[in-house]
């Protein structure tokens, strides 16, 4: 099973590098866009639909979304893509990860207000429609391959440090209702795996002193976004009853599974990059 997981694991990043590098923009994005089609399959079966018919109509609607959102965007125009709608849509649709905060803290009782099938599946659409269009706002800027490099780096660097450091150390749980075997001691273990991360990209970019900061806010807030996503998906598959979002990865389970943490930290990052003009 462990081999079977890294062997998984290199083909992921084997591919997803390979995309990154070689895919032209709109390209990549029609690739994102069809990873989050497949994920909004898994969590319809994650928000209680069962047929075959309702989780089609659930990925098709999500689909739908898409469109509409990539021609208000202006996606797949000569022109560059409408960056003031972009900050407006992605303000709102970020602000709303604060709603889900409170209530993964408050789990199981706030399931009160999304645990219908539809309130379900409505998560579904404010965890998955963002996800496509951050990743599709910063793959069509400038070096725009190297800022979704960045953003999975993060989220890389967070998980190998909450794993070490919470297994080696961890004590206090962070959520137990949600996930038991998240730790207080884990999330620092991610915070601080990510100093790292800003000290080499900080040297290698040569910032100056707003450049560090801005740095700092960015990976930080990334660090805790990916943190809240992973444990939003971790909420509704323990109110569903299931361990994984779906067996596609060998190893790993599901699309869901693996990208649960990107959901909310590309939009975060995102939206750092459009109000601040897209520059450290």
């Amino acid at each position: 099973m462990l081999n079977q997981r890294i062997l998984t694991a290199i083909g992921m990043a084997v591919f997803f590098i390979g995309t990154l590098a070689y895919l032209d923009p709109y390209s990549f994005s029609i690739l994102v866009a069809v990873v989050v089609i497949y994920a909004a399959w898994e969590w319809a079966s994650l928000s209680g639909f069962r047929s075959y018919g309702s989780k089609f109509l659930y990925a098709f609607f999500v689909l739908g979304v898409l469109v509409f959102l990539g021609y208000i965007l202006g996606f797949g125009k000569t022109e560059p893509l409408d960056l003031h709608a972009a900050k407006s849509l992605l303000t709102w649709l970020v602000s709303w990860w604060a709603i889900a905060l409170l209530w993964i803290q408050g789990y199981p009782s706030s399931a009160v207000l999304w645990g219908s099938r539809y309130g379900r599946a409505t998560i579904g659409l404010l965890v998955l429609v963002p996800t496509w269009m951050a990743a599709s706002i910063l793959v069509s800027l400038s070096k725009g391959e190297w800022l979704i490099f960045v953003v999975v780096l993060i989220v890389a660097f967070a998980d190998i440090g909450a794993y070490f450091v919470g297994s080696k150390f961890g004590k206090h749980k962070l959520a137990k209702n949600v996930s038991p075997n998240k730790t207080w001691e884990g999330f620092l273990g991610a915070i601080l795996a990510n100093l790292f991360l800003i000290l080499f990209l900080g040297f290698f970019l040569k910032l100056s002193a707003t450049g560090w900061l801005t740095l700092f806010l960015a990976v930080i807030a990334t660090v805790l976004a990916s943190v809240v996503g992973d444990l939003l998906e971790s909420m509704v598959k323990r109110h569903r009853g299931v361990k994984n979002s779906g067996n596609i990865l060998p190893g790993h389970g599901g699309i869901l599974d693996r990208i649960d943490s990107l959901t909310a930290a590309l939009p975060v990052f995102a939206l750092i990059f459009v109000y601040n003009n897209f520059q450290f």
